[in-house]
């Protein structure tokens, strides 16, 4: 086979060189095969992946975020997964950012390619614009809604910001409270904010990347996802969060995670085994909440699409990370 621009094998060099010179990163959709792809460029490209899930950081939440397993992990660097205890507040996306920029850095003067693999909206954005110039936390304002019920600070939220509500689970009481505090702060609604943001113009503030979307139909994911999940429960999700809540429980920012809020409910306070309807109530909640969060990720990830260079790859169920994979060297070759 000749080394001909043209040939398959150029084309192939030609898209290694340009990996070189790149940060890849790889978004879609929960349950969309995002670490596969990530798991196959490092392959082709030599590469290490930067975790851009925000609750992979945590220690022990393993099943239920997907983290890459031992044996992934011994195949290809990880890095930004094991940070901290689940028990552990105060984890924020400053600190995963400075971790992320460091590991670019090293990555590279080993002569690999770094690739980010995500993930969690409020870190793709850090990472790919910057950080939101968002008023500073209210030490004062927190310690005031301590005592109040997360169902009493969602109303609170639906009654002020309905949208933000909308979007938010009442579980989720670290970003309901975090709303709450930007419009206690700033007179202004969360979503008003991130209405701004949203509208304005996409400014990345590094000229270096390569970015992959993978789209996936409706009906397509919710699939995948009700699949993962029964898989999470079988593979002892159940045992996972059984063995967290024992160990010191989870951090309210933890326990925003799909599945492990349901998950604690079920389980209870430990003095009896959890019954059987209430593990399979889990599951079910699990499920919903997953596709909920996917329908958000697919509506943020359109504003993704004017970045350059960027490539968007429809999935179906007969699409295979070798198959992307080839996609993306296509792109890189011509990047």
């Amino acid at each position: 086979m000749t080394n001909d621009a043209n040939s398959a094998e150029g084309l192939r060099e030609r898209a290694r060189a340009a990996a070189l010179r790149r940060v890849i990163v790889v978004l879609g959709p929960t349950a969309g095969g995002k670490s596969d792809l990530a798991m196959e460029l490092a392959r082709r490209f030599g590469g290490e992946l930067i975790s851009a899930d925000s609750m992979q950081v945590y220690r022990g939440m393993d099943i239920g975020t997907a983290k890459p397993t031992v044996a992934e992990q011994a195949e290809i660097p990880h890095h930004a997964i094991d940070l901290v205890a689940a028990s552990e507040e105060g984890f924020t996306v400053a600190k995963w950012l400075a971790i992320a920029d460091r590991a670019i850095d090293e990555i590279r003067a080993r002569g690999r390619v770094p690739i980010v693999v995500g993930g969690t909206n409020l870190y793709i954005r850090a990472f790919l614009e910057g950080l939101d110039e968002a008023p500073a936390a209210d030490s004062a304002f927190r310690t005031a809604l301590d005592a109040v019920s997360s169902e009493e600070l969602h109303a609170r939220l639906a009654a002020s910001d309905p949208t933000a509500a909308a979007r938010l689970h009442v579980n989720d009481r670290r970003r309901v409270i975090r709303a709450l505090e930007i419009a206690h702060t700033t007179g202004e609604t969360a979503t008003a904010r991130r209405t701004t943001w949203d509208d304005a113009g996409i400014a990345p503030r590094r000229d270096d990347l390569f970015t992959v979307i993978l789209d996936w139909p409706v009906e397509t994911i919710n699939r995948r996802i009700n699949a993962r999940v029964r898989r999470m429960f079988e593979a002892g999700f159940v045992e996972e969060v059984d063995a967290l809540v024992a160990a010191g429980g989870l951090c309210q920012q933890a326990r925003a995670a799909c599945g492990y809020e349901e998950l604690i409910h079920a389980i209870g306070d430990r003095t009896r085994a959890p019954r059987q309807k209430d593990l399979d109530e889990a599951a079910e909640q699990t499920k919903i909440r997953s596709r909920r969060l996917a329908k958000q990720q697919r509506t943020w990830l359109k504003r993704f699409r004017g970045l350059k260079p960027v490539i968007a790859i429809d999935c179906d169920d007969s699409t295979t990370s070798r198959a992307l994979a080839d996609a993306c060297e296509a792109a890189l070759a011509h990047a």
